[in-house]
């Protein structure tokens, strides 16, 4: 069997297995997209300057043209290990998104414009490294949302949230009540809601990943201030499915910024 279909048919079994799970709690969607999120670790210095060159020049028109859109590109601005850039790709086939990288060097326009980054040296390396999860979108929001602001490149922010969960079991209730619920009262709230995935492949499994937008800090601390006094909030997390033990065992809060070549 070739690598690329070895690669492909071995994480397509990972996804509908995961699929399989959120199925028997939430109700499938045919039409649900999945995600790569992607985590540059960079060095201070010219390190940056040739990874965003890379990455709006070379890596996002590339993967546009593969069909996968929109592209989110975001510097990491409150957390650690910085300096980081994250991707969101994003794509409806499983195959070309695993693939990605794989194509990309059958690309000349690619290739010719990711030279500098693809052939740095070890002395000099592009990257410190890079490190990815594969999700698959809930059924309930099954596609992600850009904020109105993307298009006119305006001012925004982004809070990229993480919950681990202590079993599978927890996961999954977890997972059940962003659809018994959640996403509406976020809605109530003024939140930009852009995607919600739940973790196929990536570190410290189980866990699900999503992302909110905001205008600003002041505007973040509002808009959860507002969810968490929302009468539905309080009677969703008092539920005994919910509540009987804590179904969360950890909770990753990151703020993003978008790169000026962000398409979300």
């Amino acid at each position: 069997m070739q690598r690329r279909e070895f690669v492909t048919s071995s994480l397509a079994a990972v996804a509908a297995a995961g699929g399989t799970m959120l199925k028997a709690e939430s109700g499938d969607s045919p039409s649900r997209e999945y995600y790569e999120l992607r985590k540059y670790r960079l060095s201070s210095g010219p390190q940056m300057k040739l990874a965003e060159d890379y990455i709006a020049n070379a890596l996002i028109p590339a993967l546009n043209r593969l069909g996968l859109a929109p592209v989110g590109a975001f510097y990491l601005t409150i957390g650690p290990e910085t300096p980081t850039l994250y991707l969101l790709i994003p794509g409806s086939n499983l195959q070309t998104l695993v693939t990605a990288e794989l194509q990309l060097a059958n690309d000349a326009a690619f290739m010719k414009a990711a030279e500098p980054f693809w052939s740095a040296p070890a002395a000099q390396p592009a990257f410190d490294r890079v490190e990815s999860s594969l999700m698959a979108a809930f059924s309930g929001w099954p596609k992600p949302t850009p904020p109105a602001a993307a298009a006119r490149q305006g001012k925004r922010i982004f809070q990229l949230r993480t919950y681990e969960s202590p079993s599978n079991r927890d996961h999954v209730r977890k997972v059940e009540m962003f659809h018994h619920g959640e996403f509406e009262i976020f809605a109530r709230a003024g939140f930009g809601q852009v995607f919600y995935g739940d973790t196929l492949i990536g570190p410290r499994l189980p866990n699900l990943t999503y992302m909110l937008t905001f205008n600003d800090l002041a505007d973040l601390d509002a808009k959860w201030e507002k969810f968490g006094a929302d009468p539905e909030w309080q009677k969703l997390k008092s539920l005994p499915q919910y509540a009987f033990e804590p179904i969360v065992s950890n909770i990753t809060n990151l703020i993003l910024t978008p790169t000026p070549f962000s398409q979300i």
